[in-house]
């Protein structure tokens, strides 16, 4: 039987190992990744004939999850660049929060595209948005990046209808009381996202983007009147983001089993995103280039395949480290961590987040663990959180504990580095920084929050 001491020292090794192979040996992430996934598997003793089988089962996963997101994601982006619609959309925002600010425009709408869409899918959506905003305001790629990740990851993690949240409200007792954690959420937003805005105009004067080198090649000769319009060119982002909304939200309303069957359908991120591609043919109709399309679906299938390849890597590292008993080795000791009041969901939240890279998987087991609010045989009760919104302040707190931190097992964090045009190394200074910025942030502030409500 394996310690659980002897479990962190090796996952705290391999996580080790695989950071200095990627960032210091020049190892690519996808043979780091797979190759400390293999080495811990062994390590801790799981059986060699099941070995294969959790590798499987971690990297189909990503596939039957996020992988045709991405690919879909990734289309509509490059179609918006390709269009100048993306371009559109930046003067757009130029001129609604003028050029001094792109980085808080940014931001802001990651923060609003991420309450119905998950951070993944939303950045892949909006990057062409950022790019070109880059573009219109000369602000470095990096701050952007950095920026939209950021807006992108808060909601994610704190406000409903994103999965995460919601079902951490339903599994604590709130699922009657939304209102509650949705109007907390926004709240707590407000100190990650301004901790985020100074960290990423701080830290995107140190980093060099890919697209801070390659901008000119950007910028076609699209003028005033070769643009798509405004409505036709945010349709493609919209459009998903509509029916992703509807699709977290009709089951809490009486529109009869048919309507809503076809609501959740039409809001599966899947369908979703055909939608929006669907929406996005019109941009290239317009613009004459509909015979391009076979070009841009081949160079869109070549900038998603490693990301998908990479984020699969990360799923297998994370399937051997639930296999290995880690989870369920938090959980048996949960009861000796009592002392620690709202900071114990924040850091068991955290160390899954660490552990297995999804922010919504450590979301849910750390809201599982904590129980309902109602009961007396909770670890809730047990730690004095006996009201709706203690109840709600723990939901902000495991929200805080899975930004904490996002790193190479983590999909988003190779959506950000490779759509952001970051290396690996980077991605450590701005992605992974920037989200152990906002979790530590977000918690302080609902601890203080805890004294007042």
């Amino acid at each position: 039987m394996i310690s659980g001491g002897f479990l962190i020292a090796a996952f705290l090794i391999a996580i080790a190992v695989m950071i200095l192979a990627i960032s210091k040996w020049g190892i690519h992430p996808f043979l780091a990744i797979m190759g400390v996934a293999l080495l811990l598997a062994i390590s801790v003793g799981l059986p060699l004939d099941d070995v294969p089988q959790i590798i499987g089962k971690g990297f189909s996963s990503i596939f039957a999850s996020i992988g045709i997101v991405i690919i879909l994601g990734t289309l509509i982006g490059l179609i918006l660049e390709k269009t100048g619609a993306a371009v559109k959309l930046a003067d757009v925002i130029v001129k609604v929060v003028g050029p001094k600010h792109p980085q808080l425009a940014i931001l802001l709408i990651g923060w609003v595209v991420s309450v119905p869409v998950f951070c993944d899918s939303g950045f892949i959506i909006v990057n062409p948005v950022r790019k070109w905003l880059g573009k219109k305001s000369s602000c470095p790629s990096a701050t952007l990046t950095v920026a939209l990740a950021a807006g992108l990851m808060v909601s994610h993690v704190l406000i409903p209808p994103t999965p995460g949240p919601i079902a951490a409200a339903g599994l604590v007792g709130l699922e009657s009381n939304l209102i509650l954690v949705i109007g907390l959420g926004v709240l707590v937003s407000a100190v990650p996202l301004a901790a985020a805005y100074y960290y990423a105009t701080y830290i995107g004067k140190r980093v060099k983007s890919a697209d801070d080198l390659d901008v000119e090649s950007l910028s076609k000769a699209y003028n005033g009147n070769e643009l798509p319009s405004a409505t036709a060119s945010i349709m493609p982002i919209v459009l998903p983001i509509v029916l992703m909304a509807c699709g977290s939200v009709v089951n809490f309303a009486d529109f009869g089993e048919k309507v809503t069957s076809v609501v959740v359908f039409l809001g599966k991120p899947v369908i979703a995103l055909t939608a929006g591609l669907l929406s996005a043919l019109p941009l290239l109709a317009s613009t004459k280039q509909m015979k391009e399309l076979y070009n841009i679906t081949q160079e869109s299938l070549k900038a998603a395949g490693p990301i998908i390849f990479v984020t699969a890597a990360g799923s297998v590292l994370g399937q051997v480290i639930v296999e290995a008993g880690f989870v369920g080795y938090i959980q048996q000791n949960a009861g000796a961590l009592h002392s620690l009041g709202l900071f114990f969901p924040f850091i068991v939240a955290a160390i899954l987040k660490s552990a297995q890279g999804s922010s919504t998987v450590a979301i849910t087991t750390t809201a599982g663990l904590m129980g309902l609010y109602t009961s007396t045989s909770s670890l809730m009760y047990a730690l004095g959180l006996t009201t709706p919104v203690d109840a709600a302040l723990v939901v902000m707190a495991i929200g805080a504990g899975a930004m904490t931190v996002s790193h190479a097992n983590d999909s988003y964090f190779w959506v950000v580095t490779n759509f952001g045009k970051l290396t690996p190394q980077d991605g450590y200074r701005t992605q992974s920084v920037v989200t152990g910025i906002m979790g530590v942030t977000a918690m302080l502030f609902i601890w203080v929050l805890s004294h007042i409500l």
